[in-house]
């Protein structure tokens, strides 16, 4: 797609407030494909102040009448898919299958689910002798990251729009092509002027002015703890409502009575999938000691597979980048086994890290406490169940994982975990489960019903 030079704001391309621009750079060739505008404080009033004056309109549509037009956008993305995984592959690097099948075909189905749930959704219900209503929330302020750029869009306007609220969106710098795309499709779908509206800009300078606007009713941050504990600072201090989806660092943990080759290659697969670079990724593997070292070598075995510039493409900037290999150098210093990858480059260009496997990761390890958003696995070896759900609930984060073994005992052990989402022998992914984290991993919930009643205040009429 051709970049646009301006702001979707009101039903229109404008021209931004300021002549700052963010370049776009494709990660696999480091090459610069396009520039957006770097939006100013301005250009968010003028967004917010567009989203507010459209909002009693669209809050009084009928919820039916709100489901035709997230229908009508959910067909488009579908006509418009090979764009979209074109778009995702030149501004992140994933590879074409990857682009075609989880970043254009995920947003999809999401979008679709919301477009169903627009339509039969109870807004209103009888209580006892009170009637309750579910009334949108307004305003709201979505800032999604980079490593999922429609997907984490659409869970954010798709149910905001079927709740009746208005948007304003400041997409991720690094991966603002794919937002200008769902903008246009928004514009074709005929969404009324205004309720979907698009600033491009940094963190720090358009992200923060969304966080902080006074008109802005809701915000809906998917990123860092760091930034999400800075804006519900924020929020809280205007008693404002938020919706945070942040950090994580899963445990895969494998149970004795498990299919350790499917268990561990399902596990390698998970975290290799979009470079590392996802939130809820499986890095921390958790085998029983009698069965560690064979865990280990299939582990090894399984991650040969995924060659950098093939099966595997490059993390999406030169800062990921150095951020992950500092993460790798600090586990070999601090005495973590190196059983495959490792710091070294694999191809003379892009941001490449090579697919990299520790053992003998201790849960005090810096590998094992932070999240390195890469290519890389620890294997962690445990004593009995107690011991591997110490280590598997011993971080700060709590948001996804997974359980390998019998059926019953499986789902015994995940449910003792602080965790919001479990995958239990390869579960399959499911729109409708409400996702999101215990802990310092957020707060609210995305997807299905539980995604959508973020954006609703809920009134009660006694009679």
């Amino acid at each position: 797609m051709k970049a646009h030079d301006g702001m979707y704001i009101g039903g229109t391309w404008r021209p931004a407030a300021g002549a700052d621009t963010i370049a776009v750079v494709n990660p696999a060739d480091e090459q610069v494909i396009a520039h957006v505008p770097a939006g100013s404080p301005e250009d968010v009033d003028a967004a917010v102040r567009a989203a507010r004056d459209a909002f009693p309109g669209w809050a009084a549509t009928a919820p039916a009448d709100r489901a035709a037009r997230i229908a009508a956008l959910r067909d488009v993305l579908a006509a418009r898919a090979d764009e979209i995984a074109a778009t995702v592959t030149a501004e992140l690097g994933a590879p074409p299958k990857l682009a075609e099948t989880v970043h254009a075909g995920l947003p999809i189905l999401v979008a679709g689910s919301y477009a169903e749930l627009a339509a039969s959704y109870a807004f209103e219900e009888k209580v006892g002798n009170s009637t309750v209503l579910h009334e949108p929330v307004g305003v709201v302020g979505a800032i999604t990251p980079w490593n999922y750029p429609l997907h984490q869009i659409v869970a954010k306007a798709a149910p905001a729009l079927a709740a009746g609220c208005t948007v304003v969106l400041k997409p991720a710098e690094d991966t603002p092509l794919t937002a200008q795309l769902f903008a246009e499709a928004v514009h074709e779908a005929g969404l009324p002027a205004g309720v979907f509206n698009l600033v491009t800009g940094l963190g720090p300078v358009a992200g923060q002015a969304l966080a902080e606007h006074p008109g802005v009713d809701l915000v809906s941050f998917t990123g860092s703890t760091a930034v999400g504990r800075r804006i519900g600072a924020a929020a809280g201090g205007a008693v404002k409502r938020v919706a945070l989806e942040l950090g994580g660092k899963s445990a895969n943990v494998i149970l004795p009575g498990a299919d350790l080759g499917r268990a561990v290659n399902v596990g390698i697969a998970n975290v290799m999938s979009n470079s590392g670079q996802t939130c809820s990724a499986w890095t921390r593997m958790l085998v029983h000691k009698d069965r560690y070292e064979e865990a280990v070598a299939l582990a090894a075995e399984a991650v040969a597979k995924y060659v950098p510039g093939d099966r595997i493409g490059p993390l999406v900037s030169a800062r990921q980048r150095e951020r992950v290999l500092g993460y790798i150098e600090r586990g070999v210093a601090e005495g973590a086994r190196l059983v495959a990858g490792g710091p070294v480059a694999p191809r003379g260009t892009g941001y490449y890290v090579s697919p990299t496997v520790f053992a003998d990761v201790t849960p005090e390890m810096t590998i094992a406490q932070e999240e390195i958003f890469g290519p890389v696995v620890s294997l962690m070896e445990y004593e009995d169940e107690d011991d591997a759900l110490r280590i598997a609930n011993g971080t700060v984060y709590g948001l996804a994982g997974a359980v390998w073994g019998d059926r019953d005992e499986a789902v015994a052990f995940a449910r003792r975990m602080d965790t919001g989402q479990v995958d239990i022998n390869g579960g399959r992914f499911n729109p409708l489960a409400p996702f999101g984290g215990y802990k310092q991993s957020g707060v609210g919930r995305e997807l299905g019903t539980h995604g959508l009643a973020e954006y609703l205040h809920t009134k009660s009429l006694q009679f």
